[in-house]
């Protein structure tokens, strides 16, 4: 598995996501923000967490227009991989990759914890490695994480099951409690919580591990 990681001014999280990578056995590359080609070979994008452009206009929307993200919607076009976290999930509804939009917690405050998830769907390259139902903990660091979309939208992505993971304990006002979701073919992921902030012991728990190696089993079997 190639991964190819993007960084924005004032990506923060893009070591943590290449590192998730790493520990699955992935070759990692990361890529600068004015890039207008991914690296031969790229299986998957990760668009990293932070405050891309400073969030200046809106989360997400200046960094959908850089150069790379026209590399980034050409590679989901010809149905390759990418997983956006936090930020990089505003990216990606920005882009309009993925539905609906990232919105003011509801609290309107920042929220800065550990939550616990329940995965919504194992029907994914990136929840194939849980059971159904399963409760896992990944942390979140956010302002702007209340997912919005109208009711023909999620009628959409209920039927289709392309809810992937849901809040326990709705922490943001998200509708639905959703945590992520997936695009109609299922390679592309937007999610606020850090799976990358949970793979190693040290962080505190490793529940996102097996989000990372399944992609590379995913990968590997192709």
């Amino acid at each position: 598995m190639k991964a190819a990681v993007i960084t924005f001014p004032g990506s923060n999280c893009d070591r943590d996501l290449a590192r998730g990578f790493e520990l699955a056995g992935a070759e990692v590359v990361q890529v600068w923000h004015k890039e207008t080609e991914l690296p031969a070979g790229t299986d998957i994008v990760g668009v990293p967490g932070g405050y891309s452009y400073g969030d200046y206009l809106r989360c997400g929307a200046i960094a959908a227009q850089s150069p790379v993200a026209r590399a980034i919607a050409a590679h989901a076009a010809r149905g390759g991989y990418v997983l956006g976290i936090c930020n990089g999930f505003q990216v990606l509804t920005e882009m309009r990759l993925l539905p609906g939009a990232l919105m003011r917690n509801a609290g309107l405050k920042f929220i800065c914890k550990p939550v616990t998830l329940r995965v919504a769907t194992t029907d994914s390259a990136y929840t194939a490695g849980y059971a159904a139902a399963t409760e896992v903990v990944f942390p979140v660091a956010h302002h702007d994480g209340n997912y919005s979309i109208d009711a023909e939208g999620l009628a959409r992505l209920q039927g289709d099951d392309r809810v992937a993971f849901r809040y326990a304990a709705n922490p943001n006002g998200s509708t639905d409690d959703i945590a992520g979701v997936l695009s109609p073919n299922r390679r592309v992921l937007g999610m606020m919580p850090h799976p990358e902030r949970a793979v190693e012991a040290a962080q505190g728990g490793t529940d996102g591990s097996a989000l990372f190696r399944a992609l590379a089993g995913v990968m590997a079997s192709a």
